[in-house]
């Protein structure tokens, strides 16, 4: 898959990095081979250190909407940088990054910046037991918040792709408050809510699931979270870390119409760098610290280089640019589909704006039930033959691409080329 100069690196970073990556699914076990290490990435393209460059579908893995190395962004960044790079004090720049937040938000009415999606997740969690006085936390197979111990109970993403649906090293006791039901099964949401309704204290979910592919919500699923949560004094919590100014500025609230409790960002929200942001209510939130009770904190949350990148980020993202991205995506979708249907190949393409996947399976996916029926080493061959022609593809079956506006609609008809070539490779 890669020439020398990546397997040498590899070999390398294997002596001195647990599976020679910092994160699992980097590793490219799930598709087989050794990873491309990148030297640069401009626009929708990665460069590799081994001299090729490759259409990028993975695009940091979601926060790249804009494409590498923006112009605007990497100005605002190196502006910063000459002004410090931390300062462990409050910063005008972070008041007007939660200004635009809860603008783009609005059932966000206060917001507090983090460093990753993580501690997006487990704060919010937090807040929500803080706010209701109970435990019971309950998440959806296949949906993965982040690599706290009490969330990773069924979780998708790394997870689900090495078959491990929970980690070693979390206790026992670190999950007992925690539910899983399956997604889209709202029958089951309702009975759990009808049985421990007093004992719940959120329901956390991402609302167009990305981390076990593109899963989209059924008719009524997300509005049911919202109404049950609310019905019976719980909070509920929109996950948009992936699709928060992904599939539209407000993220799949705006594009559902919904007003969660609580909302968790990151990835575009943080301008491809280390911040991300929870938030809600105002009730809910002036219980964290100083305010009220429920302790969070962070050394480097807020940092004056960070919130420059989303801002400058979060100030491009027009209506022109979600039009253009919606275009990108239904054309891509429609190559897809006729390269399946040319190669009766056993697959289906499933899409929410800019983000896909390419299931190898017959029947829609809908859940984790169903995205376990993939064909992964099927997968694992069509990505090996896509990455052979220039094609940078996630390198799980159970993860999204993405779009970028930087994509080109002949960086589109080359992929859909490289795609129906591959599936017979």
């Amino acid at each position: 898959m890669s020439d020398d100069t990546s397997r040498a690196l590899f070999e390398r970073a294997s002596r001195v990095i647990p599976g020679g990556v910092n994160s699992p699914v980097r590793a490219f076990r799930a598709v087989g081979g050794s990873p491309v290490f990148v030297s640069r990435a401009e626009g929708a393209y990665l460069y590799g250190a081994d001299g090729h460059r490759y259409v990028d579908y993975v695009g940091s893995w979601g926060p790249m909407i804009l494409g590498h190395a923006h112009p605007a962004v990497v100005e605002a960044v190196r502006d910063a940088a000459t002004r410090g790079t931390s300062y462990g004090a409050p910063t005008e720049l972070e008041v007007r990054y939660a200004e635009m937040v809860c603008a783009l938000y609005p059932s966000m009415q206060m917001v507090r910046a983090v460093s990753s999606g993580t501690e997006a997740t487990m704060s919010a969690l937090r807040a929500a037991r803080g706010f209701t006085g109970r435990d019971v936390v309950v998440k959806f197979e296949g949906c993965y918040h982040g690599h706290a111990d009490f969330l990773l109970v069924k979780a998708g993403s790394g997870a689900a792709t090495f078959g491990v649906p929970d980690s070693a090293g979390v206790p026992a006791g670190s999950v007992a408050s925690t539910a899983t039901l399956p997604f889209n099964d709202l029958g089951a949401l309702k009975e759990l809510f009808a049985a421990r309704g007093k004992e719940i204290a959120a329901v956390i979910v991402e609302p167009v699931v990305g981390n076990m592919g593109v899963v989209p919500p059924e008719p009524g699923f997300l509005e049911a979270i919202v109404t049950e949560c609310r019905a019976h004094g719980a909070v509920s919590i929109f996950d948009e870390v992936m699709t928060g100014c992904r599939v539209a500025r407000g993220g799949m609230q705006e594009r559902a119409g919904l007003a969660p409790d609580m909302t968790c960002l990151g990835k575009i929200a943080g301008g491809g760098m280390p911040l991300a942001a929870y938030g809600g209510k105002r009730a809910i939130m002036e219980k964290v610290a100083p305010l009220g009770p429920v302790y969070q904190a962070g050394t480097l949350s807020g940092n004056p280089l960070a919130v420059s990148a989303a801002l400058a980020t979060l100030e491009r993202l027009d209506d022109a640019l979600y039009a253009r991205l919606e275009s990108l995506g239904a054309r891509l979708e429609a190559g897809l589909n006729e390269a399946i249907a040319k190669r009766s190949a056993t697959a289906c393409v499933q899409r929410v704006g800019s983000m896909i996947t390419l299931f190898f399976t017959r029947a829609p996916v809908r859940s984790w039930a169903d995205a376990k029926k993939c064909d992964t080493a099927a997968f694992g061959r069509w990505h090996g033959a896509m990455l052979a022609r220039g094609v940078y593809w996630p390198p799980a079956q159970f993860e999204a691409a993405f779009l970028s506006g930087a994509h080109t609609e002949a960086d589109i008809d080359a992929t859909i080329a490289a795609a129906r070539d591959a599936l017979t490779a």
